[in-house]
């Protein structure tokens, strides 16, 4: 089995080598693959960092070419390792079509210094990197971990990881998988759950210039909305200035956490010392019935002034 790893810290980030170094430990002791083959890791990661980056990939229309530069892996330095200047899922895009050699057979995307749950699926580079893998076919899993206090459990998250290959591997093609892990020793941390997708969100309010002011509408935000995450905007627009954004976490309040019982919160779960595991869907046509029966309904309507030819 060959496996790129990646992340949006950067390849010099300390939780790319934890990572890094159990695959190597897991290789080892697994000998080969269930073809006989030896398994393999390589690196190809961004040589700075992307954080937020969600699946961008920039104007690759203007820029046909990514530097790159061989780099060394904390604790793995055997492995073979590219920083390349460029955003993780560009990264995988290139590991994946033949910069470094044949395609892997599994991408694993981390470890993030800080959880990805919430709207943060989104947005986080590390998981568009495991989204980008997806749509190339190839099964991937995103790895985070909880910020707290140093030193940083690092082993707890690579741990973890590497004893779901065997479920990634037995998944059909294309599977992407989040794992959450809160930032404790692996023996105090309470099991993995797997997880529904919250609606919080780092990023609690913008303030800018105007003179409107109202919560967010609980349909919008779902879970986020208790919060009292508010987008406001005081005084007269001008042609230009600041839009300040509050930063918190997106956690729930202690007193809000409830039981984690089946089909609980990414955030509730890590919160509450377990890992939190989320199956994830990159994009692809909505097949909802009853939503493309009502769109279509309504389609020769909203095109009745087109004289198509067909």
């Amino acid at each position: 089995m060959r496996i790129l790893v990646t992340n949006d810290d950067g390849v010099t980030a300390p939780g790319l080598a934890a990572l890094t170094r159990a695959l190597v430990g897991w290789a080892e002791r697994s000998g080969a693959d269930e073809r006989g083959l030896p398994h393999e890791i390589i690196v190809v990661a961004p040589s700075s960092n992307y954080s937020g980056a969600s699946a961008a990939v920039g104007s690759v229309q203007d820029r046909t070419t990514i530097t790159y530069q061989r780099a060394d892996v904390e604790g793995a330095e055997d492995v073979e390792a590219y920083g390349l200047d460029a955003s993780p899922a560009l990264s995988v895009i290139a590991g994946a079509l033949g910069a470094v050699g044949p395609k892997p057979d599994r991408v694993l995307s981390g470890i993030n210094h800080g959880v990805n749950v919430g709207r943060s699926v989104l947005h986080s580079g590390t998981v568009g990197a495991a989204l980008t893998a997806s749509q190339l076919g190839i099964s991937a899993l995103a790895v985070s971990l909880r910020v707290g206090q140093e030193p940083d459990p690092w082993e707890s998250a690579a741990e973890l990881a590497v004893a779901l290959i065997p479920l990634l591997a037995a998944a059909p093609p294309r599977t992407v998988l989040n794992l959450n892990v809160p930032h404790l020793p692996v023996a105090d941390i309470r099991g993995v759950r797997w997880a529904r997708v919250s609606g919080a969100g780092l990023i609690k309010s913008a303030r800018g210039s105007g003179s409107w002011e109202a919560p967010n509408r609980e349909e919008i935000e779902g879970p986020a909305a208790a919060e009292a995450a508010r987008s406001v905007m005081e005084g007269e627009p001008e042609e230009k200035g600041e839009i300040v954004l509050t930063v918190g976490s997106p956690f729930p309040h202690s007193s809000d956490l409830g039981l984690a019982g089946a089909g609980a919160e990414d955030a509730t779960l890590v919160a509450q010392g377990y890992a939190a595991l989320t199956a994830l869907r990159g994009p692809r046509a909505d097949e909802d019935a009853e939503l493309l029966g009502r769109l279509d309904s309504g389609l020769g309507s909203a095109l009745a002034g087109f004289d198509f030819t067909d």
